[in-house]
């Protein structure tokens, strides 16, 4: 009896980090964002919906994210230290010359923003390549 009530707490508990979690990306928005003379592409997550604009002045067309795709985002999203976010560095330096354009990742997280010095579209620092890829397969889409 005593085993099957630890279970039970244990599973309690379990249940209410996972939900602690997932409350606190409620007042989280993450945005990428691709830009270049003659590329546009913004993609803005909050709160299980996405937004995504391919073109300048273009309206943005708003989807909500399946319960399976909103926790692979909150499990990327764990993983990126948002302190650390400003002092990433590009792994590579094509946008320097116009061979791709520049890729820009910003959190805002309880009225703080987090931004990332630019980097190439496509070739995101390695601290925060899963999380930007799985925003970018919103554009693919």
């Amino acid at each position: 009896m005593r085993i099957l009530s630890l279970l039970l707490l244990t599973l309690f508990i379990a249940t209410g980090c996972c939900s602690q979690k997932k409350t606190d990306m409620k007042s989280t928005q993450i945005e990428y964002s691709a830009l270049s003379r003659g590329y546009y592409k913004v993609i803005t997550v909050q709160d299980k919906t996405v937004s995504v604009t391919k073109e300048r002045n273009a309206e943005a067309v708003k989807n909500n994210i399946d319960d399976a795709r909103w926790n692979k985002i909150v499990s990327a999203f764990s993983k990126v230290n948002l302190e650390g976010l400003s002092t990433l560095k590009a792994p590579t330096n094509k946008r320097t010359y116009d061979g791709a354009a520049i890729g820009n990742l910003k959190i805002v997280k309880d009225g703080k923003t987090y931004e990332t010095p630019g980097f190439d579209n496509g070739f995101p620092p390695k601290e925060i390549e899963e999380l930007v890829n799985l925003l970018v397969d919103f554009s693919k889409e």
